[in-house]
């Protein structure tokens, strides 16, 4: 593999918030209180904009919501929800940027603080193998227990995960000549930093304000 390119999910390859719709859709269908989940939801995301969100208690809250449902409820769940949500958003213009890289030879991963119960089905419509999500913890059944397996892979966390999912491929970081990272969020500004190629995309304000004084390059996808 040539090189190794980034990519971040909500807002970045999607034009929506992955994990935000996912609560979303679950007040839709009535099978959660609409109204304290709706506030919850609202708040974290008011939260992750500032760039205050606990990134634990939100994904606790996420988790915990997959816990109440029986497993084979919540399959059907997410599968109504990649068909419903997820899948009408999905712009070609996204798969394409994704498809230059693959057609590269460049090793292609997601990374995205969204829980991978959310994002795994996401990441296989991208045609995607590697992602690199919050991880949910699994009882003995392989049901989520509410809780978080491991360290949030948000901020710094994401490039302590790069090099973690690196060095179990045997393919350190500086092995690559060249890398590119693809975000919107300047939550990612740490990774963002640590590539070659950092690319804002469908930038935030903060983070084209500071991509633009750093000469990073800018990228919108979803102008159409």
């Amino acid at each position: 593999m040539n090189d190794l390119a980034l990519f971040d999910l909500d807002h970045t390859l999607l034009p929506i918030d992955s994990d935000y719709e996912w609560g979303q859709f679950l007040v839709r269908e009535k099978v959660v209180d609409a109204a304290e989940h709706q506030r919850r939801n609202d708040a974290f995301f008011a939260q992750y904009n500032a760039g205050t969100l606990d990134p634990v208690e939100y994904l606790e809250f996420a988790l915990g919501t997959l816990a109440g449902f029986d497993p084979a409820r919540l399959k059907d769940l997410q599968a109504q929800y990649m068909r419903d949500v997820v899948k009408p958003a999905i712009r070609p213009r996204a798969l394409d940027l994704v498809r230059k890289h693959q057609d590269a030879g460049d090793l292609v991963a997601i990374i995205t603080a969204t829980n991978a119960f959310v994002t795994a089905p996401i990441a296989r419509e991208f045609g995607v193998e590697h992602l690199i999500a919050a991880r949910p913890e699994l009882d003995e059944r392989g049901h989520p227990t509410g809780k978080l397996a491991g360290t949030p892979t948000q901020g710094h966390g994401k490039v302590v995960h790069m090099h973690a999912w690196l060095e179990g491929l045997g393919r350190p970081f500086d092995s690559f000549g060249r890398s590119w990272f693809y975000s919107d969020s300047h939550n990612d500004i740490p990774l963002l930093s640590v590539v070659s190629h950092p690319v804002a995309t469908n930038p935030s304000d903060k983070l084209n304000q500071h991509a633009t004084a750093l000469g990073w390059t800018l990228l919108h996808l979803f102008n159409d």
